[in-house]
């Protein structure tokens, strides 16, 4: 996928915005709707002990932040091994080889 402007690239990217707003989707209703709009109703359910807004607010918010991110590593890395632009199809010489071979001329 060395050009850009391919029908390829555009696909690539295309799925890559799909994924990224949907993954910020989840975090405005985790972080904006759960703590903060909709705390008083979710306040009528417990959680561990705890009112489940406030729990949100404070600790659930960040599990869920957490979760987002091996979420998108794990989709990302299957989008890029679909692509062929992932980290396995790199093409580098050995570090043993380029060393002894530096190391031969001098």
């Amino acid at each position: 996928m060395s050009d850009s402007h391919s029908p390829e690239a555009k696909a690539y990217w295309k799925e890559n915005i799909r994924l990224v707003l949907s993954l910020l989707s989840v975090w405005f209703i985790v972080s904006f709707g759960m703590a903060i709009l909709f705390v008083d109703a979710l306040d009528n359910i417990r959680f561990f002990g705890f009112k489940l807004g406030f729990w949100m607010a404070q600790q659930g918010s960040i599990f869920s932040f957490v979760i987002l991110i091996f979420i998108y590593v794990y989709k990302m890395n299957k989008l890029d091994h679909k692509y062929g632009v992932d980290e396995d199809q790199d093409h580098f010489a050995p570090d043993d080889s380029y060393y002894h071979d530096q190391e031969s001329e001098k």
